[in-house]
């Protein structure tokens, strides 16, 4: 049987058919600047599959679709699990929504779990990452019956192992520091996971290796900030957040465009 190759774990909008656009439901109160039910076309979606306010998204109330990642699962969705095949051809939005899905929580744990691999090598982490992978590389009705529930424990216990090994800071687990001013705290190698740290002051502070999977970092304040050596940073978590020119993030993130 021919091992399937591993997907890309980067969003490649020009490979997908605006999935995230059309499939997914959001609502104005989380930034998308209008309430839209799963199934049905952003009204900003224009024929090509392009947004047609891109350039203006944040300043025109759609802040929700900058923060957004989908980890590579729109492409992989429209490339291989539909082999090209658009929505705009389908007779079953509804099952390729539930695909994108599942599709977009198996790209985040292989990112993790990949991240795991590069920092902090473990064969049963390496081979729960494989495992992922064939499930990304399966067809829909296959994919919905993945157990997300047993795999997200599985991974999680993978990520927790890997984050013991490499830490030693405080534990501020799931701490509410919603608009705190942290820069007297040594955060370096703290334990952040799901941490509140919405509109947060963390100006020129090194966290060092903080794990913050989870962390909600909405508008914390992340100028000259080094968090080039945190743990499971995801795009969306830093999209969400403000930074600058002198912000550290870590290797193959992108700085977001509204940083300056």
């Amino acid at each position: 049987m021919t091992v399937p190759e591993a997907p890309s774990l980067v969003a490649d909008c020009e490979r997908c058919f605006a999935l995230c656009c059309v499939l997914l439901p959001f609502s104005a109160v989380s930034g998308f600047g209008m309430d839209k039910p799963g199934g049905t076309p952003c009204p900003n979606l224009a024929d090509d599959d392009r947004c047609s306010i891109h350039a203006t998204l944040r300043r025109d109330g759609w802040a929700g679709c900058v923060t957004f990642d989908c980890f590579g699962a729109g492409q992989q969705v429209s490339q291989v699990t539909y082999a090209g095949a658009s929505w705009r051809e389908s007779d079953n939005v509804g099952e390729m929504a539930a695909v994108l899905s599942v599709m977009r929580v198996l790209h985040e744990m292989l990112t993790h779990l990949t991240e795991v691999e590069r920092r902090s090598p473990d064969p049963a982490a390496a081979e729960l990452a494989a495992e992922v992978v064939w499930m990304t590389a399966a067809t829909p009705h296959e994919l919905l019956d993945v157990d997300l529930d047993y795999l997200h424990e599985r991974v999680g216990a993978a990520l927790e192992a890997a984050s013991a090994r490499l830490r030693s800071g405080p534990d501020l687990r799931g701490r509410d520091l919603a608009g705190r001013d942290l820069r007297d705290r040594d955060l370096r190698d703290a334990d952040l996971r799901g941490s509140l740290l919405i509109r947060a002051d963390l100006r020129d502070l090194d966290v060092g290796r903080a794990d913050l999977l989870g962390a909600d970092l909405r508008d914390a304040d992340l100028r000259g900030a080094d968090l080039g050596g945190a743990l499971f940073l995801s795009q969306s978590q830093l999209n969400a957040a403000l930074g600058d020119e002198h912000t550290a993030i870590p290797g193959g993130l992108r700085r977001p465009d509204h940083w300056g």
